[in-house]
């Protein structure tokens, strides 16, 4: 639940375009500055801001035309953030990382060459950080690796070996540094998902067009992309025709051509052309910032995986510590001890998991899905069952004229789309695109001169044309609104609409002319993905649809799917997933409307498609960046591997420690042996866990990929069926 994110606001200094303010977050809230500034930037008139965390110090510069401090103040005191453990550690600063590992190494260097009397005194002093974290560990924790590490210190000082003290200790900040550097470019790697969008933007208002802050365009404005702009909002293009580079957010490196009807996405680049785009989604609702967010989300949520590994490593830290017990008594040995206590589990354990799960979401986040946290790649893992919705997902969610029936025979199949196309080419909607692009597949294609075009919302459009009114729209339209008697072709509808058919009807001259059958298309890949899904270990496919039963029937059967239900209510969706996990199914549920929100956040992982609701991306654990159902079967892939890659860590990380324990306890290794094997094994899995990412994605992605659905559409000749009653 979002809250408040300043308790108090105190300003401090104003002049035209910059305000100072002092600022007191509330109990649980991000003090992070960067988190800070990036919230206050995302206010309407905000240019820039810098926030000072040591003073508590917010400078806001702004335009004056947009916002004063007075607007500002109360912006700033609405604004609300994630609420955040207030025990969460804050991230640690590594800068002083480095300083220590080159103090460290220097001491060890010149150790053996050091007079006597101040071998000791250099000894401690780099000694205190490992000391100061082991007495932290012991009074926040009890026993950890840190505490074992300092033991291993202590003993080789009073020895007096000071040597093997230093390389101690620069070995373990060495392995510290390298290991906090590896975790924060897992994180880095999230974090560069996208590109920003350009600051300014050109939008049109009044008929002119100006430059304006990105920031300020509003929903509903039409905003002009050109050659090497990054397009700031997601909407639909009204027209002209670009070639737009899609890959930071669909991981797709061929550039798409993006026209009339298309669907335009912040944060991609318009490689050539221009276009105009109407804007639906701007600011924080756009996509760019809104996987922004959940990529921020994603690096703080902890998988169960990593949950238990953490506990295991803390549950064998003392068994080392009885390790070396054990080899004290039986050796009475300092050397073997303090050998025995420089390898343990608990690094490699707890960051070699987390590593692997945010390289893997990166490298998924760069060939077409957005994975919500690593437990989404871990329950899709777990899966045993699939549920699509069926519209949208298995099919296509793009309407396709199938049927053109006219019941005067002075007209054919061929006049009635031209007819419609005629009108409905002013009109911006899925029935009018399908109709007009159905035209402009025609073999023979015509343009009937009319008058203006009347729009009526919800219901259709009308025209003249020769002196007669036409209309085009709902059966209740025609028969309403304008008089037009339907009941005569009731057996014909009837039909179409047993079909799975949405219609269209056409009047012309106060009768009914004819009427279009429209249906969604079976994506060309579906039956390949639910083949694949079951390779890939699924035991059951079923599909939910509002469909009626024979046309759903006809697609399960077509697909090979376990079972189906039809002609299901929004809410029957969400019961029938409740049902299956009462049996014990791990389903995965594959949506994309508005009423699929409550199944996909009710499924053991809910997956998203591309064009699917805003709300039901928000629901999803996994939310596709392209209009490409085979993601799907790539998303278990990925899941899959991601799991192995991270049971072959655990294995290893495992099989090496143990192996360094027990040459050490043997005394087989020298203190600074079995700390540079540790250190050395530990760096070794988190580099392989950084670099598996790479290797799981590709082995993920399915190789039979073919070009988009939109690319695909066949020649209408070949599918309307001309029928003239």
């Amino acid at each position: 639940m979002d809250a408040p994110w300043f308790a108090r606001l105190e300003p401090v200094h104003a002049v035209a375009g910059r305000i100072r303010l002092r600022y007191w977050c509330r109990p649980g809230m991000p003090l992070e500055p960067h988190r800070i500034e990036r919230a206050v930037e995302s206010l309407q008139g905000v240019c820039r801001v810098r926030a000072n965390r040591r003073i508590q110090c917010l400078v806001i510069h702004y335009e004056d035309g947009l916002t004063d401090p007075i607007r500002l103040e109360s912006a700033l005191l609405s604004l609300t953030a994630p609420v955040v453990s207030p025990t969460a550690p804050l991230p640690e600063r590594h800068g002083s990382g480095l300083a220590a590992v080159g103090l460290s190494g220097a001491v060890m260097l010149l150790s053996r060459w050091l007079p006597l009397w101040l071998r000791l005194p250099l000894t401690l002093l780099t000694a205190l950080p490992v000391a100061g974290e082991a007495v932290q560990d012991l009074f926040r924790k009890g026993i950890s690796s840190h505490v074992l590490e300092a033991l291993a210190v202590i003993i080789s000082i009073g020895r007096r070996d000071y040597f093997a003290a230093n390389t101690t200790i620069f070995l373990l900040a060495l392995g510290e540094y390298l290991e906090h550097t590896i975790e924060r470019r897992s994180d880095e790697l999230l974090k560069h998902l996208l590109h920003p969008a350009d600051a300014e933007i050109w939008v049109e208002r009044g008929g002119v067009e100006i430059l304006v802050s990105a920031r300020e365009v509003q929903m509903g404005e039409t905003v002009i992309a050109a050659t090497g702009t990054v397009i700031p909002v997601d909407g639909t293009v009204l027209g002209g025709e670009a070639l737009v580079n899609e890959a930071t957010m669909t991981g797709e490196s061929v550039p798409v051509v993006r026209r009339r009807g298309d669907p335009a996405l912040s944060g991609t680049l318009v490689e050539e052309g221009r276009i105009r785009i109407y804007a639906e989604k701007v600011g924080h609702h756009a996509a760019a910032a809104r996987i922004a967010d959940f990529v921020e989300q994603s690096l703080n949520v902890k998988s169960h995986t990593q949950l238990e590994a953490s506990q295991l490593a803390d549950r064998l830290v003392p068994m080392v510590l009885g390790l070396s017990a054990g080899t004290w008594a039986v050796s009475q040995d300092w050397n073997r001890v303090a050998a025995v206590l420089q390898a343990d589990y608990s690094c490699a354990l707890k960051l070699a998991t987390p590593v692997a799960f945010k390289s893997c979401m990166y490298r998924a986040g760069k060939t077409g899905m957005l994975v919500k946290g690593a437990g989404a790649l871990e329950r899709l893992a777990e899966a045993d069952t699939v549920v699509f919705d069926k519209t949208g997902t298995l099919t296509c969610g793009d309407l396709e004229v199938t049927d053109s029936i006219a019941f005067d025979a002075a007209f054919t199949s061929e006049d009635l789309i031209n007819l419609a196309a005629s009108v409905e080419e002013h009109y911006f909607h899925p029935l009018a695109i399908a109709v007009v692009e159905a035209a402009e597949r025609l073999p023979h294609q015509q343009h009937f001169n009319h008058k203006e075009v009347e729009f009526i919302v919800a219901h259709g459009v009308a025209s003249v044309i020769d002196d007669k009114r036409i209309v085009v729209g709902s059966r209740h339209f025609l028969e309403e609104h304008e008089g037009i008697a339907i009941a005569p072709q009731t057996q014909v509808i009837e039909s179409l609409k047993r079909q799975g058919k949405t219609l269209l009807y056409i009047g012309f001259g106060g009768e009914l002319l004819g009427v279009l059958g429209l249906k969604d298309r079976l994506r060309h890949n579906s039956a390949d993905t639910v083949a694949r899904l079951r390779s890939l270990g699924i035991e059951r496919i079923y599909m939910l649809t509002g469909d009626h039963e024979d046309r759903a029937r006809e697609m399960a059967e077509l697909l090979g799917l376990d079972g189906y239900h039809a002609e299901l209510l929004p809410e029957d969706k969400a019961r029938i997933l409740q049902e299956l996990s009462a049996q014990g199914a791990r389903i995965a549920f594959v949506g994309d409307g508005i009423n699929d929100a409550p199944a996909l956040s009710g499924a053991h992982v809910g997956i998203a498609m591309h064009q699917g609701a805003e709300i039901a991306r928000l629901a999803a654990d996994i939310t596709l960046l392209e209009d490409d159902i085979a993601r799907v079967a790539d998303a278990r892939a990925l899941a899959l591997s991601t799991r192995g890659l991270i049971d072959s860590n655990f294995r290893l990380t495992v099989g090496l420690n143990t192996a360094i324990l027990s040459a050490a306890a043997f005394g087989w290794l020298s203190p600074v042996a079995a700390s540079l094997l540790h250190n050395g094994s530990t760096i070794a899995i988190l580099l392989r866990a950084l670099s598996g990412g790479a290797r799981v994605v590709s082995a993920g992605q399915s190789s039979n990929q073919a070009p988009g659905d939109q690319h695909g559409k066949p020649d209408l000749k070949q599918e309307v069926r001309h029928k003239i009653g």
